[in-house]
């Protein structure tokens, strides 16, 4: 089934840009910048780690990890939020070696969970910019740019949030988003 081109105002109107800790907010699911292990680590994952609990970390053990550019859900636990879906940034070298396709594909996959689990509302950190290196510039680029084709042809998604911590990404992405 085809779906009509919507306007960039109407894209716009689901996509919120906001500066907060991803772990306070309440949405039907937050995305993790996981790493491969989905054990846990620094930065955005260790932060959710703690404020889920230790049942996800129970929880992702029988995951069996994740790999580049893809994603696999948990439940919330102790969150605000219903779900977590993981996914995994790439290390970014040079920008020759895949690293935006897999970082395109970590946002497209969320959404696609997101969307097999019938979920309105998604809220997704600045994935791979903190320890994995990915310029942010080029980073927010791809976020937006992956977020507004997906929203194009998907209705279900209501509310589509990039939630940054420091301000200079919550300038960036409202930048991007609003073009």
């Amino acid at each position: 089934m085809k779906f009509p081109k919507l306007s960039n105002s109407i894209m716009v109107s689901r996509i919120f840009v906001i500066q907060t800790d991803i772990t306070k907010i309440k949405v039907d699911a937050i995305v993790n910048a996981a790493n491969r292990s989905l054990l846990g680590g620094g930065g955005v994952d260790g932060a959710i780690h703690l404020a889920a609990g230790p049942e996800l970390l129970d929880e992702c053990r029988m995951l069996g990890g994740c790999e580049t550019g893809a994603a696999k859900i948990t439940a919330g636990y102790r969150l605000p939020a219903r779900y977590i879906i993981h996914t995994v940034g790439p290390v970014y070298k040079d920008g020759k070696h895949k690293e935006p396709f897999h970082l395109r594909s970590c946002y497209q996959c969320s959404l696609e969970i997101a969307v097999s689990w019938n979920l309105r509302s998604i809220a997704f950190p600045n994935i791979g910019t903190g320890i994995y290196g990915y310029p942010k510039e080029e980073a927010a680029r791809i976020a937006a740019e992956t977020i507004k084709l997906f929203l194009q042809t998907n209705e279900t998604l209501h509310s589509v949030y990039f939630v940054c911590f420091d301000n200079e990404n919550y300038r960036r992405y409202n930048e991007l988003i609003n073009r």
